[in-house]
């Protein structure tokens, strides 16, 4: 074992690659908080140990080498060096993913080491691209509910969520911009002075002690797809005139940003009677305002979980992807 060597990479390294938004830092580590962002390397060697640390215990990372089942790391505030053995030093294929979401914690992924062995050429990734602008359920809250319905951060799982499954289902990358408990023009509490849909759109790091903006520039997807307004209806039905205007010039932000990707709206799979039906015609005056051939209106399904929690179970989250898909691959012609 005293011949062993090992090699250390920085998160930066070109051969390792980035699915979502992150910040890159001057010492070669990446932090980021949105759920779903994925890390992915081909490697050859006998051992790999990830370095990585939050700003809170309440984070967690899967790590799944070769699509085997994956492990489930919780993180801390302390750096710690996460262990992985290969059975085999043949090539294997390693992603991480970032299974929480920003009032979690901001997650930094510091180094990976390799013994004897190194990163090899990474696999291609998709040609297509979507971004997904939602709330909890497209951050995948509660998916991953236990018997005892005692509700921790490990619940979730972006993975299996609807956008990332939808995703999969047409061959394309993902990027979920996402924050629990927003809206478009309030919070499920009726705030206006938080961090709400226009606000985090335009984020890399949604933390308002330290938020950090992104540059468009750096990934431009071939279809968006926006399902909020949940929250917004959680106090009752928002006021018409406001919500419509400020989707309206969402919709015209984002189509300034990317002069020919297509954007789709939804209202969501939790709400039903009245409110379903306002936030649909408000979506309805949002198309027709806008009178874009590249803005669509496509309704969804309610699921309304179950008795543990109102966010849809896995299940019904697989059901909403197989949903969708159908529809995006008709408006986009994949």
């Amino acid at each position: 074992m005293n011949d062993t060597i090992i090699s250390r990479f920085s998160m930066t390294n070109p051969l390792v690659q980035t699915i979502g938004r992150t910040e890159p830092l001057a010492d070669g580590s990446v932090r980021f908080a949105y759920p779903g962002v994925t890390t992915r390397f081909n490697v050859s060697g006998k051992a790999f140990w990830l370095q990585a640390r939050s700003t809170s215990d309440q984070s967690y990372l899967e790590i799944i080498v070769d699509n085997t089942e994956p492990q489930v790391i919780q993180l801390s505030s302390q750096s710690q060096r996460i262990p992985l053995v290969f059975e085999t030093p043949s090539p294997h294929q390693v992603a991480i993913i970032h299974r929480g979401e920003t009032w979690h914690g901001v997650v930094t992924l510091e180094h990976i080491e390799i013994a004897d062995g190194g990163l090899l050429d990474p696999s291609p990734l998709p040609h297509k691209r979507m971004l997904i602008l939602g709330d909890s359920v497209t951050c995948g809250e509660a998916i991953e509910r236990t018997a005892d319905c005692k509700k921790t951060t490990r619940w979730w799982n972006p993975r299996l969520s609807y956008g990332m499954l939808t995703a999969a289902a047409l061959d394309a990358q993902v990027n979920l911009v996402c924050y629990g408990g927003r809206g478009l023009v309030r919070s499920w509490n009726g705030r206006t002075d938080e961090l709400n849909l226009p606000d985090y759109a335009e984020l890399t790091i949604a933390d308002p002690a330290s938020s950090v903006v992104w540059d468009h520039g750096n990934y431009t997807p071939d279809l968006i797809l926006s399902a909020i307004g949940t929250n917004d209806f959680s106090q009752g039905i928002p006021e018409r005139e406001d919500y419509v205007s400020t989707y309206v010039a969402l919709i015209k932000r984002l189509f300034e940003l990317y002069p020919k990707t297509h954007i789709v709206l939804t209202e969501g799979a939790i709400l039903s009677g009245e409110k379903k039906a306002a936030l649909t015609a408000y979506l309805t005056e949002v198309q027709q305002r806008v009178a874009s051939p590249r803005l669509h209106l496509v309704t969804s399904n309610h699921y309304p979980g179950d008795t543990c929690d109102a966010h849809p179970t896995k299940a019904q989250h697989a059901a909403m992807a197989k949903d969708l898909a159908p529809h995006l691959k008709r408006i986009m012609h994949w």
